[in-house]
């Protein structure tokens, strides 16, 4: 999940994409890329007042460490938080290890930093293809530009955009990004991942990204 600035929602659809392809039985892992701004393993929490969720999650360093290949469930996606120092870690080398940890035929997303710095390059040059993420302003569409140029720059070209906030998505959209809308999470006033409205929303997303790229790659129902 990739974006141009922070705030866009890129964190909110890495979990509802994540739990959406788990609905479909697949075994997903979500892993927190974006170790300045942790925030992946906190918003598994976002509704359990009772416990906290990025104490009790595991890291990613946890997962590259743990003998045999990381073996995800197919009910819950596993959700990985950033390492606890990070500035000793090399996010590349971590996030490449992580890759040949994950079963092959597991769906994993990669909550990435915003922007175009060499933060953000890291996983980009890990993963194989990336979900562009921005609400319709236009400040932040020319943003994902910038994205998606430096995403293909990187070897990892946008599948889509995912258009978030919105209650519409204007043609254009996917000429301007280079690739086509694959889905749009309306604005809701409640815990955005607690409303059906939303959740449907990324069920959708889940279904197009299936058909259109992981059909023939991931375990899904």
């Amino acid at each position: 999940m990739a974006s141009g600035k922070g705030g866009s929602g890129k964190t909110t659809t890495t979990l509802g994409l994540a739990r959406a392809l788990s609905r479909r039985g697949a075994p997903v892992v979500a892993a927190d890329a974006d170790w300045d701004l942790p925030n992946l393993a906190r918003l598994t929490g976002a509704t359990d007042d009772d416990r906290d969720p990025v104490a009790d999650a595991p890291t990613v360093l946890d997962a590259i460490q743990t003998e045999g290949a990381l073996r995800p469930g197919r009910q819950e996606p596993t959700v990985l938080a950033a390492p606890g120092t990070p500035g000793d870690v090399d996010a590349r080398r971590a996030l490449g290890a992580l890759a040949e940890t994950v079963p092959d035929d597991s769906p994993t997303l990669l909550d990435c930093p915003a922007g175009a710095s060499p933060d953000a390059a890291a996983p980009l040059r890990v993963a194989d293809r990336c979900l562009l993420v921005t609400p319709l302003r236009r400040a932040a569409l020319r943003d994902a530009a910038k994205t998606a140029a430096l995403a293909r720059r990187l070897g990892c070209p946008p599948l889509g955009v995912v258009a978030v906030r919105s209650e519409s998505v204007p043609e254009g959209v996917g000429s301007l990004l280079g690739c086509p809308v694959l889905g749009r999470v309306p604005s809701v006033e409640t815990e955005p991942l607690s409303d059906s409205s939303v959740r449907t929303a990324y069920d959708d997303l889940g279904r197009r990204l299936v058909d259109e790229y992981g059909a023939d790659r991931w375990r899904v129902a």
